[in-house]
């Protein structure tokens, strides 16, 4: 098999492997934490979603998508999450500074009027952020439930950097584990020191969508089935269009609560 063969295989079987995991020691979990959350929905309250960093895929995974619905509250700050500048004004060095100041949590949700019947989806690969850790333990102090999604193995082998010495999973009520290595990237090469490609994009994306479908399952044998962002090859054009309009009147209706 050529090296360049060889690279490939290498990622395509660490991405099987990890999702083999997930299958194999997530599934309970993972219909634990749709259990909450669709009881959160259906008390016409929300689950917010957060993740600062590549996270952010993930959070905007959940909603808004194609194949997404209302009930989920994602939360991103520009200020972390947007690494297109790299370097310069909004660069890297700033976002990632900004993601282990203390004390964030507090600021955040006093945006929002919260109630203890919320629950919060935390995304954090390597749970050792201080702003997320920071996030989920001003969540729970306000009443929320709180499931993170993480990487176990790179938390492991990692740092906290919140003031409080805890990391991610130690904050949750729940944990779901991204199966993502230490480190995250999973391909070594030969006469390359370090490894690339990193798995937590694909494995995160999973589990959140493993929560989403087991969500809209519950909120559909509860008689509240979602309404769903859905493509027009589903529907057709205008039933589509009309589905698109109505979801976000839905998220739209379902935010304000925050705002009371």
């Amino acid at each position: 098999m050529s090296g360049r063969a060889d690279v490939l295989a290498q990622y395509l079987a660490a991405m099987r492997a990890a999702v083999d995991a997930i299958e194999a020691t997530q599934l309970p979990a993972i219909r634990q934490a749709a259990a909450r959350f669709a009881a959160t929905i259906l008390a016409g309250r929300l689950v917010h979603v957060f993740g600062t960093g590549h996270s952010r895929m993930a959070v905007e995974e959940v909603f808004p998508r194609y194949g997404s619905f209302p009930g989920f509250h994602p939360i991103v700050e520009l200020s972390m999450t947007y690494h297109n500048p790299v370097v310069g004004a909004n660069g890297q060095r700033q976002a990632m500074f900004l993601e282990n100041v203390q004390g964030f949590g507090p600021v955040l949700w006093r945006n929002f009027a919260t109630a203890p019947e919320d629950a919060l989806l935390a995304i954090s690969t390597s749970g050792c952020n201080a702003v997320t850790i920071d996030v989920a333990l001003e969540a729970k102090r306000l009443g929320m439930f709180v499931v993170a999604v993480t990487a176990m193995a790179h938390a492991g082998a990692s740092a906290s950097r919140h003031e409080s010495g805890k990391k991610l999973h130690e904050v949750a009520d729940l944990v779901l584990d991204q199966q993502a290595p230490a480190g995250d990237s999973a391909v070594w090469i030969p006469g390359l020191a370090t490894p690339v490609a990193p798995l937590s994009s694909v494995t995160g994306c999973a589990i959140v969508n493993l929560v989403k479908a087991e969500v809209a399952r519950l909120l559909t044998e509860a008689g509240s089935p979602p309404k769903v962002l859905t493509a027009a090859c589903h529907l057709g054009a205008e039933p589509a269009q009309r589905l698109f309009e109505e979801t976000y009147d839905d998220y739209r209706r379902r935010v304000g609560v925050l705002y009371r």
